[in-house]
């Protein structure tokens, strides 16, 4: 019963994120900027999987007006696992086009205590051993890892294209987890 309404949940998700990221981008004035953060607590990496798309993500999110990144990136890290941060250094800048077009402003992240809040926007949110990164991760996060965990003077701009690939590799991760036992997508 719990498999069934979990799919019963997934064609109104979809339909939004298909809207979301195909329809509306074309109807803002100015490019959306979000902030996200690599933060680490020695070999592990804080994780957490949103409330519709499932799969696991860097956490962070929009800043308010008059924010600064930094200041939106500890804000929604915090709202989103209950970790406080120390901002180490900017990894870099991730013009990403295509479906739903953004730049993502990527953050190397220090964890200040290593207690997680989950929250209703994020209702998952884990650990994981930079060995052993779940393969759930949707995969346009596994750049911007590597790239915080390089050691790198200057931070990166890469420009990204989100086609039909990226598309179905983000429904078959969401779809294994919201079908696996314990919803972490790891079988």
């Amino acid at each position: 019963m719990n498999t069934l309404r979990q799919l019963l949940r997934m064609p109104p998700v979809y339909a939004k994120l298909a809207w979301w990221g195909l329809v509306l981008p074309r109807r803002e004035h100015r490019p959306q900027v979000v902030h996200q953060g690599v933060v680490l607590d020695e070999d592990r990496v804080l994780l957490s999987v949103r409330s519709d798309l499932r799969g696991w993500e860097l956490p962070g999110g929009n800043p308010n007006s008059g924010e600064t990144g930094e200041e939106a990136l500890r804000r929604e890290i915090l709202e989103e696992t209950g970790v406080e941060i120390e901002v180490e250094r900017r990894v870099g800048r991730y013009i990403r086009s295509g479906f739903r077009p953004h730049t993502a402003e990527i953050w190397r992240c220090r964890a200040l205590g290593t207690a997680t809040r989950p929250s209703r926007e994020t209702p998952l949110v884990r650990w994981f051993s930079l060995d052993v990164v779940p393969g759930t991760l949707f995969p346009w996060y596994r750049g911007p890892l590597a790239d915080a965990l390089a050691d790198r003077p200057k931070p990166v701009e890469r420009h990204e294209r989100w086609g039909v690939r990226e598309i179905l590799q983000g429904f078959w991760i969401d779809l294994r987890m919201r079908l696996t036992a314990d919803r972490s997508g790891e079988v």
